[in-house]
């Protein structure tokens, strides 16, 4: 490994260039993809009900109370549907906002407390990692809650720097503390306990008692209850019933018992930042020993060491929790990019040739592991559509191929003067977010059934003929995105799912038992119902009045038959 940074032989212009092309790959396919349940379909449908009804303060979802969240995301897709319209890409576009910020204040982080090349590296690192241009594709709440962390992140490391003047230092902190109430308001407390617990954590591993003083602890208080108490005080007067389940339900019981049935063993995140960080995994040991090697700031601030002690709390926390989901870890993604991007101008030209050589042969295989896709499938999701699935992964694959040789070629011609790693890097960043995006883009083979789409028009068809006021049940089952495809939310039927919080607090709003049900569908007028497939062959086998409006393998939706 070569010390000595590496000058960043890019201009202004190149790195203009470099993001409006990544802008590009980036927000294109939003609407390439169905909604997918449950998550994009569930925050879909619940800012659809926001931006409808003009309720902002009190979140719903199908139409019933749903406290499970705080509503920034919400908030801001509910914006978007007034803006844009009702859309795929509209439901994602604020996810992808925050990714794609991410990127670009990463960069921006590493510049400014390190150096050009790191800032440039990072964001490459960060843009072209599976786990973050994967989910900064899908409307979830986890990218959100990431970018508002890596900011509160950023921001600290920016106020931390040697003879800033203290206006600066402020203004930094100040945002900070703001992003911290972002965060808060994206998902709970982890948007402030993680980033505290991190800090006291730090000053304690590092001795860094100085730090503290350079807080401004006052007015970041007075910024973060000003952003992130509006909200929680009136929605709690609107709904006595939210504090309690807000806080203890989701936010203590959802942490310590596993009652939400999301186990997971203790590595669970093991394998997620593996595969999420896999372009990098050749460097990232590297980069760790590296970390530790690098000196302390002249004001005592090891920026290095807590970006270090972020990542392994974070990783740490959620390992522990008794409910896990592979977003969880995301907060650590912008931190581990920008280690990975201060040790990647340090490589060694035949260092980066032998991994890109590896990667290159991971691909190859990766197109032949491709061809047993034919041997998958189930009644669920038919062999046919991983047939269909595997053009696209061989397309993905190859193209990554492409384009790992290309920077294979481009490192050996150019490494003599070692100005060829940031293009050698660039490119083959570029092959993994190709081959991300082509592949994800391809999965809508699997997307198109599990969103129920394509039934929709059928559907909304159906309802326009008749009265405003018919019930539309859902029996058994809560369906994540037709109701948002449809644009009508659903009475729950026996089985409330996730709702059960919901048809507590207003039981008047769904019907408890099948056998109910059945007696006021023979007494309604009108009535529209969605059953799963299994459901419906045995109402039909009992001769109950039902008229199929539209169908697939797993939903049927009918209507009663009018005389």
């Amino acid at each position: 490994m070569n010390d000595t940074p590496l000058r960043l032989p890019l201009n202004r212009t190149a790195i203009l260039l470099l993001v409006v092309a990544l802008a590009v790959i980036w927000f294109v396919p939003l609407g390439w993809r169905h909604l997918l349940p449950s998550d994009e379909g569930r925050y879909a449908e619940m800012a659809r009900e926001m931006f409808a009804t003009g309720d902002w303060i009190t979140p719903r979802y199908n139409g019933y109370k749903y406290f499970e969240k705080p509503p920034l995301q919400t908030w801001a897709n509910a914006l978007t549907f007034a803006w844009f319209g009702l859309g795929e890409w509209q439901a994602r576009l604020y996810t992808a906002l925050t990714g794609f910020a991410g990127v670009l204040l990463i960069g921006y982080t590493g510049a400014r407390v390190f150096n050009a090349a790191t800032g440039v590296f990072a964001a490459i690192v960060l843009a072209t990692s599976p786990y973050w241009n994967l989910l900064g594709h899908f409307n979830t709440l986890d990218m959100g809650l990431s970018f508002w962390m890596e900011l509160t992140m950023c921001a600290l490391l920016l106020a931390q720097r040697p003879n800033l003047p203290i206006a600066q230092v402020r203004g930094w902190m100040w945002v900070c503390w703001g992003s911290m109430a972002l965060a808060v308001l994206s998902k709970g407390l982890v948007g402030l306990i993680l980033p505290g617990a991190v800090l006291v954590l730090y000053t304690l591993v590092a001795r860094d008692w100085a730090l503290w003083k350079r807080l401004h602890l006052i007015g970041g208080l007075i910024v973060f209850f000003a952003i992130a108490t509006p909200w929680f005080v009136l929605v709690q007067d609107r709904n006595p019933e939210f504090l309690n389940f807000f806080f203890i339900v989701q936010q203590f019981k959802r942490y310590l018992t596993p009652e939400q049935n999301r186990p997971g063993a203790f590595y669970y995140f093991v394998p997620v930042l593996l595969i999420g960080f896999l372009p990098w995994l050749s460097v990232s040991v590297q980069s760790v020993r590296h970390a530790l090697r690098v000196p302390r700031q002249p004001n005592g601030f090891a920026p290095t060491l807590l970006l270090l002690v972020w990542s392994a709390f974070i990783f740490l926390f959620f390992s522990a929790s008794h409910s896990k989901l592979l977003s969880y870890t995301l907060p650590i993604a912008p931190a581990l990019a920008l280690l990975i991007g201060l040790y990647l101008p340090l490589v060694a030209p035949q260092t980066l040739r032998r991994h890109l050589a590896g990667y290159a042969v991971f691909l190859v295989a990766g197109l032949f592991g491709a061809t047993f896709l034919s041997r998958a499938g189930d009644a669920r999701n038919p062999t046919a559509l991983y047939i269909e699935f595997r053009v696209w992964v061989w397309a993905a694959l190859g193209v990554a191929l492409v384009f790992t040789l290309i920077a294979l070629w481009f490192a050996r011609r150019s490494f003599s003067e070692r100005r060829g790693i940031v293009g050698a890097v660039a490119v083959f960043g570029t092959a993994w977010l190709l081959l991300g995006t082509i592949a994800g883009t391809g999965h809508d083979v699997f997307g198109r059934l599990s969103s129920g789409a394509p039934l929709a028009p059928a559907v909304r068809q159906a309802l326009a003929k008749l009265p405003p006021d018919t019930p539309f049940y859902s029996v058994g089952v809560l369906d994540h995105t037709l109701p948002f495809y449809v644009r009508h939310t659903t009475i729950m039927v026996e089985h409330a799912d996730e709702l059960t919080f919901g048809v507590t607090v207003e039981p008047q709003k769904w019907v408890p038992t099948i056998n109910e049900w059945v007696e006021r569908w023979k007494a309604e007028r009108y009535a529209v119902a969605l059953l799963p497939a299994s459901t419906y062959d045995r109402f039909a086998a009992q001769h109950l009045p039902m008229q199929v409006i539209a169908r697939d393998s797993r939903r049927v939706i009918v209507e009663k038959p009018q005389p």
